[in-house]
């Protein structure tokens, strides 16, 4: 049990820009609750509930400078028409926490999504009005025995940002934390319209399959059935050898392209492979696979890396058949992910833009949020058949040192209620891989059976 000892409201230490920060239609796709993170740290030392009540305060001040050039995090989201956000920039505050917990470490184990795990990220009421609810919250627990160790639990609103510009801010609120400051580059881009859709309006130059429906179990109507299943997570780690050794029969068969696949391409293709044998699902079954990509490099001219916003674009890789992707070499699934990955360049993501400003109601297309037990025919469900895999082999997650050194732990807060991957960097820092897989409960020891037999 973990009990808040301490709730602060945190606002910008000096005057910020006070009105409405026009949010882009890219801003308006992602689902309007909130992502969660966890960090684990060790002490570097011994450490005494006086040294931990200073970090705490040093915590507080240090979020009260950082929200200075990161103020939208301080504002509040309004619904307006269309069923479209607009972000107030209010200085209402963040919400910093302070809880204790009468577990050990060892008792939380791997640190898994799970309800045990909840508890050590912070908690939105969405049952209050959304123009009541923080943009930013951060809850520092401590251990059963303060020695063991902290975690610092980081829940945002992702219309405010994606979780590459959420892991920068991160970094650059322990940088400060630390007692340094930022450097120039540092500094968040907040200005929006570098993402504006054309004017006037043009009608979208691709088919934009990505927001359409995706294949569905063969012989049903919805994926109803499928939403209600429950979900399990697993993190399976593959050593620098395995990693190399799938790139390597990914490249090694006859459907290889013209540049080799990459580490993502790679284990996607793995990671689909398993899925649909695991689910064992009929060969003429129709499957695809989903992910997003970072748009910072891709755009022309390209957007600044320190771009604080949501920089992503969804794609869907051609239709394939579970035979297909089951029988054929693992090249041919890898082709397929890259074809849906170098699909996405600046001509596709202006003409991406110009759908979502097209759409007059945001909800069509949204990823939605969904109460507990709620199910939608009308979703955009990426689940059984088809597999939706992120990559985040780009974020600098290991970076976050807010004086106690380096992290033991990064991970998710909350279990997807869809199967999902997200492929990470391994903190050992040795070319290893860790997979985060959300996947159904009743497919998920065939999925882990396959995962090992097939590499």
């Amino acid at each position: 049990m973990v009990t808040i000892i301490g709730s602060y409201s945190v606002t910008p230490k000096e005057e910020t820009p006070n009105g409405v920060l026009w949010l882009a239609e890219n801003d308006q796709v992602p689902r309007w609750s909130h992502q969660s993170i966890l960090y684990i740290y060790k002490p570097k030392h011994s450490e005494s509930e006086d040294d931990f009540n200073v970090f705490v305060e040093r915590m507080r001040e240090s979020l009260s400078h950082i929200l200075v050039p990161y103020y939208p995090l301080a504002g509040r989201l309004n619904w307006i028409q269309g069923g479209r956000l607009k972000l107030d920039c209010n200085a209402k505050g963040a919400m910093l926490l302070e809880a204790q917990s009468n577990k050990s470490m060892a008792e939380y184990g791997d640190f898994s999504p799970s309800q045990p795990i909840k508890e050590l990220i912070p908690t939105v009421d969405y049952s209050r009005p959304i123009e009541e609810l923080p943009l930013l919250l951060a809850q520092i627990t401590r251990f059963q025995q303060l020695q063991e160790g902290i975690a610092i639990g980081i829940a945002w609103s992702h219309p405010i940002c994606d979780g590459l510009a959420a892991i920068h801010f991160i970094n650059s609120w322990a940088k400060v934390t630390r007692g340094n400051k930022l450097e120039a580059n540092e500094i968040p881009i907040l200005d929006r319209t570098l993402l504006k859709p054309s004017h006037p309006l043009s009608q979208p130059r691709f088919d934009h399959r990505e927001y359409k429906p995706l294949p569905l179990i063969l012989g049903r109507s919805d994926t109803i059935e499928e939403q209600k299943k429950k979900t399990s997570f697993v993190q399976l780690k593959l050593t620098s050898m395995q990693v190399q050794k799938l790139k390597k029969n990914a490249n090694n068969n006859d459907f290889q392209s013209e540049k080799p696949y990459t580490r993502f391409e790679a284990i996607g293709a793995h990671l689909w492979r398993c899925a649909c044998k695991a689910r064992e699902l009929h060969k003429n079954q129709p499957t695809v696979f989903k992910t997003v990509v970072d748009i910072r490099k891709k755009m022309n001219p390209p957007l600044p890396q320190n771009y604080f916003g949501n920089a992503l674009a969804g794609t869907v890789s051609p239709t394939c058949y579970v035979g297909e992707i089951v029988a054929k070499p693992l090249s041919y699934a890898a082709k397929n992910i890259r074809e849906a990955v170098k699909m996405i360049n600046d001509e596709y993501i202006r003409s991406q833009i110009d759908f979502y400003a097209g759409e007059e109601h945001m909800d069509r297309i949204r990823v939605p949020y969904l109460e507990k037990g709620e199910h939608r025919a009308d979703i955009l469900f990426s689940g059984n058949p088809n597999l939706r895999v992120t990559s985040w082999m780009g974020m600098p997650v290991y970076e976050a040192d807010f004086g106690w050194g380096r992290l033991v732990h990064f991970g998710q807060g909350a279990l997807s209620p869809f199967d999902v991957g997200f492929v990470a960097l391994s903190p050992d820092m040795d070319g290893s891989i860790l997979v985060f897989m959300h996947f159904q409960e009743a497919h998920m020891q065939n999925f882990i059976k396959f995962f090992w037999e097939d590499i």
